[in-house]
């Protein structure tokens, strides 16, 4: 039968192996064959030599196990299977033609308005350059951009009311849905000039009576700092509680303590007067994309995850 992707002769098995080699490209082929009349304009058309035009010629009539042009001179005329197909494939390539157009149109810029939530720490060391080169990048897009304490954060990825949140708290919530963004383990920054700025790597014990800057009681990372000190029995003399581990590192570059603290996102963007140093037992951390998990998320808001992912590298002790 015209049109048919099988020779009557064939069984429906031997006829389903073969068509299951078939190609884009031999289509492609096929279809630039019909509108161009010859497989050197073909060629031309697909960028490739005519030399592979044919073989990708032969290779379907094979597949399909039925001949698809009549040979005339130079020229290569299409019967009525070879037509029936191309035209069963027209709104394939229509198709895959929308696709390509919106991915391109993507590509080339996003509009409209994002919403972007992270905590004091990460929202004033990390995300800003990241939101003014995505900006530069997408002129016609609007971000708004707010800072929230972790609880607010979550109710509001939660009830959708941001497009993505930053943090590294944790959070089991239902509504939201969570991606690791990098993992981390607790340092000591320390002034410098300070005997235990000498240390390679800094332990409960070497705390002990020494000025410390402590996170506040409601800061996310506290609760795991003060279950290592205590079960080592360790007490330093706290002289500031700071609500930011930004502010904390302030304290310690003014020489005022020592502190404990997440190194991302601050340990690439530490002043002057600060060493950084392991601290151990480890303290571990996970920063998490949140997504609301009541709705797909954009495009653009896919294309900012991209940006985040593509951004961070892992902090290092120096």
């Amino acid at each position: 039968m015209a049109g048919s992707l099988s020779s009557p002769g064939d069984s429906s098995a031997e006829a389903r192996d073969r068509r299951s080699g078939i190609t884009l490209r031999e289509l492609e082929v096929l279809q630039r064959l019909i509108d161009t009349g010859t497989a050197m304009n073909a060629a031309r058309a697909l960028g490739i030599s005519q030399s592979a035009v044919s073989r990708r010629l032969a290779q379907l009539e094979s597949r399909l196990g039925i001949p698809l042009f009549v040979r005339t001179g130079a020229r290569l005329v299409p019967n009525v299977d070879a037509l029936s197909i191309n035209e069963q494939l027209r709104p394939v390539f229509a198709t895959l033609e929308s696709i390509a157009g919106h991915a391109e149109a993507e590509d080339a810029g996003h509009s409209g308005t994002l919403s972007v939530v992270a905590p004091p720490t990460i929202a004033d060391s990390f995300l800003p350059s990241l939101v003014v080169a995505f900006c530069k990048r997408h002129p016609e897009m609007r971000i708004v951009y707010e800072v929230l304490a972790s609880d607010a954060l979550f109710t509001g990825i939660a009830e959708a009311r941001f497009d993505l949140g930053l943090t590294d708290s944790r959070s089991a919530h239902e509504g939201i849905l969570t991606e690791p963004l990098i993992s981390t383990q607790a340092v000591c920054l320390i002034p410098r000039g300070h005997p235990l700025a000498a240390r390679d790597v800094v332990g409960p014990a070497d705390l002990d009576g020494e000025a410390f800057i402590s996170l506040a009681r409601r800061h996310s990372c506290r609760s795991a700092i003060d279950r290592v000190l205590e079960r080592a029995g360790t007490t330093p003399r706290v002289v500031i509680e700071a609500s930011t581990n930004i502010a904390a590192a302030a304290f310690v570059a003014a020489g005022m303590g020592i502190t404990i603290v997440n190194p991302f996102p601050i340990s690439n963007r530490l002043v002057e007067g600060i060493v950084l140093r392991p601290f151990r037992p480890a303290i571990d951390y996970t920063a998490h994309i949140l997504l609301p998990a009541s709705r797909a998320p954009s495009a653009a808001a896919r294309a900012f995850v991209t940006a985040i992912h593509a951004s961070v590298e892992k902090p290092k002790a120096s």
